[in-house]
Protein backbone atom coordinates (compact mmCIF):
# COMPACT_ATOMS: atom_id res chain seq x y z
CA UNK A 1 0.00 0.00 0.00
CA UNK A 2 2.79 2.58 0.78
CA UNK A 3 4.65 1.74 -2.89
CA UNK A 4 0.98 2.71 -3.96
CA UNK A 5 1.10 5.81 -2.43
CA UNK A 6 4.26 7.09 -2.90
CA UNK A 7 3.11 7.25 -6.74
CA UNK A 8 0.23 9.33 -5.96
CA UNK A 9 0.21 12.98 -7.09
CA UNK A 10 -0.95 13.87 -3.53
CA UNK A 11 1.71 11.56 -1.75
CA UNK A 12 4.79 12.29 -4.09
CA UNK A 13 7.12 14.39 -2.14
CA UNK A 14 5.88 13.14 1.29
CA UNK A 15 8.33 11.92 3.89
CA UNK A 16 8.30 8.14 2.86
CA UNK A 17 7.63 6.77 7.18
CA UNK A 18 4.40 9.16 6.69
CA UNK A 19 3.53 7.94 3.85
CA UNK A 20 4.22 4.25 5.70
CA UNK A 21 1.60 5.49 8.66
CA UNK A 22 -1.15 6.69 5.86
CA UNK A 23 -0.70 3.45 4.39
CA UNK A 24 -2.46 1.58 7.54
CA UNK A 25 -5.46 3.73 7.03
CA UNK A 26 -5.95 2.92 3.46
CA UNK A 27 -7.51 0.62 1.53
CA UNK A 28 -7.62 -0.34 -2.25
CA UNK A 29 -11.42 -0.50 -3.78
CA UNK A 30 -13.04 -0.55 -6.97
CA UNK A 31 -15.74 1.90 -7.24
CA UNK A 32 -18.53 0.92 -9.71
CA UNK A 33 -19.37 3.42 -11.87
CA UNK A 34 -22.61 5.23 -10.31
CA UNK A 35 -21.89 4.75 -7.07
CA UNK A 36 -22.67 7.47 -4.85
CA UNK A 37 -19.58 8.24 -3.24
CA UNK A 38 -20.42 11.42 -1.26
CA UNK A 39 -23.88 12.97 -0.14
CA UNK A 40 -24.09 16.52 1.31
CA UNK A 41 -25.01 15.85 4.99
CA UNK A 42 -23.50 12.78 5.52
CA UNK A 43 -21.00 12.02 7.65
CA UNK A 44 -17.43 12.52 5.91
CA UNK A 45 -15.81 8.94 7.79
CA UNK A 46 -13.57 8.46 4.73
CA UNK A 47 -11.97 10.12 1.91
CA UNK A 48 -10.14 8.71 -1.74
CA UNK A 49 -7.15 8.70 -3.33
CA UNK A 50 -8.16 8.58 -6.80
CA UNK A 51 -5.87 5.90 -9.36
CA UNK A 52 -7.83 5.35 -12.34
CA UNK A 53 -11.27 6.34 -13.26
CA UNK A 54 -13.43 9.71 -12.56
CA UNK A 55 -15.81 10.88 -9.95
CA UNK A 56 -18.26 13.61 -10.40
CA UNK A 57 -17.97 16.08 -7.37
CA UNK A 58 -20.93 19.09 -7.20
CA UNK A 59 -24.35 19.79 -5.63
CA UNK A 60 -27.72 18.44 -6.13
CA UNK A 61 -30.33 20.73 -7.11
CA UNK A 62 -34.24 20.04 -6.86
CA UNK A 63 -35.59 18.93 -10.83
CA UNK A 64 -31.65 19.34 -11.95
CA UNK A 65 -29.81 16.36 -10.46
CA UNK A 66 -26.34 16.65 -9.86
CA UNK A 67 -24.68 20.23 -11.21
CA UNK A 68 -21.05 19.03 -11.54
CA UNK A 69 -18.71 21.37 -10.20
CA UNK A 70 -15.31 19.48 -11.46
CA UNK A 71 -14.96 16.17 -12.43
CA UNK A 72 -11.69 14.23 -10.31
CA UNK A 73 -9.32 12.32 -12.15
CA UNK A 74 -6.50 9.46 -11.27
CA UNK A 75 -4.13 11.78 -8.99
CA UNK A 76 -6.86 13.91 -6.92
CA UNK A 77 -8.09 13.73 -3.63
CA UNK A 78 -12.24 13.43 -2.94
CA UNK A 79 -12.47 14.54 0.70
CA UNK A 80 -11.51 17.10 2.77
CA UNK A 81 -14.41 17.85 4.89
CA UNK A 82 -13.40 14.61 7.38
CA UNK A 83 -10.51 16.84 8.98
CA UNK A 84 -13.17 19.75 10.26
CA UNK A 85 -15.80 18.74 12.66
CA UNK A 86 -18.85 18.23 12.25
CA UNK A 87 -17.44 15.90 9.10
CA UNK A 88 -20.07 16.15 7.28
CA UNK A 89 -19.99 16.22 3.07
CA UNK A 90 -20.36 19.78 1.31
CA UNK A 91 -20.93 18.31 -1.96
CA UNK A 92 -22.21 15.11 -3.37
CA UNK A 93 -19.78 12.69 -5.53
CA UNK A 94 -20.70 10.11 -8.22
CA UNK A 95 -18.56 7.44 -9.47
CA UNK A 96 -18.46 8.68 -13.30
CA UNK A 97 -17.27 5.03 -14.40
CA UNK A 98 -15.04 2.38 -12.17
CA UNK A 99 -12.94 4.51 -9.99
CA UNK A 100 -9.93 2.19 -8.46
CA UNK A 101 -8.68 4.18 -5.12
CA UNK A 102 -7.33 4.28 -1.96
CA UNK A 103 -10.01 4.98 0.86
CA UNK A 104 -9.11 5.83 4.18
CA UNK A 105 -10.62 5.51 7.11
CA UNK A 106 -11.00 9.38 8.80
CA UNK A 107 -10.79 8.27 12.28
CA UNK A 108 -7.92 6.29 11.91
CA UNK A 109 -6.12 8.92 10.46
CA UNK A 110 -7.51 11.91 13.02
CA UNK A 111 -5.84 9.79 15.52
CA UNK A 112 -2.38 8.81 13.97
CA UNK A 113 -2.35 13.01 13.50
CA UNK A 114 -3.42 13.66 16.71
CA UNK A 115 -0.27 11.61 18.12
CA UNK A 116 1.88 12.43 15.62
CA UNK A 117 1.78 16.87 14.87
CA UNK A 118 4.04 16.75 12.01
CA UNK A 119 1.89 14.33 9.88
CA UNK A 120 -1.09 16.47 10.78
CA UNK A 121 0.65 19.67 9.47
CA UNK A 122 2.31 18.19 6.25
CA UNK A 123 -1.33 16.60 5.52
CA UNK A 124 -3.04 19.93 6.52
CA UNK A 125 -0.95 21.82 3.99
CA UNK A 126 -1.77 18.65 1.16
CA UNK A 127 -5.59 19.61 1.91
CA UNK A 128 -4.60 23.44 1.46
CA UNK A 129 -3.69 22.89 -1.84
CA UNK A 130 -6.84 20.57 -2.56
CA UNK A 131 -9.68 23.32 -1.16
CA UNK A 132 -7.79 26.33 -2.97
CA UNK A 133 -7.68 24.04 -5.91
CA UNK A 134 -11.85 23.42 -5.63
CA UNK A 135 -12.59 26.89 -4.56
CA UNK A 136 -10.91 27.91 -8.31
CA UNK A 137 -13.07 25.30 -9.78
CA UNK A 138 -16.17 26.33 -8.63
CA UNK A 139 -15.15 30.22 -9.24
CA UNK A 140 -14.89 29.03 -12.55
CA UNK A 141 -18.14 27.11 -12.77
CA UNK A 142 -20.00 30.86 -11.20
CA UNK A 143 -18.35 32.81 -14.00
CA UNK A 144 -19.88 30.37 -16.51
CA UNK A 145 -23.43 30.23 -15.00
CA UNK A 146 -23.37 33.59 -13.71
CA UNK A 147 -20.58 35.90 -15.93
CA UNK A 148 -23.43 37.62 -17.67
CA UNK A 149 -22.57 41.32 -18.61
CA UNK A 150 -23.95 43.98 -16.44
CA UNK A 151 -27.18 45.57 -17.70
CA UNK A 152 -25.79 49.21 -18.76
Amino acid sequence: MAEELATHRFFADMDRAQVDVLAGCGQNVIVPAGTAMTREGAHADTFWAIRAGRAALGVTAPGRGLIVLETLHAGDMLGWTWLFPPFRWHFDADAIDDLRAVVFDATCLRQKCQADPALGFALMGRFARVLDERLRATRMQLLDLYGQPAPR
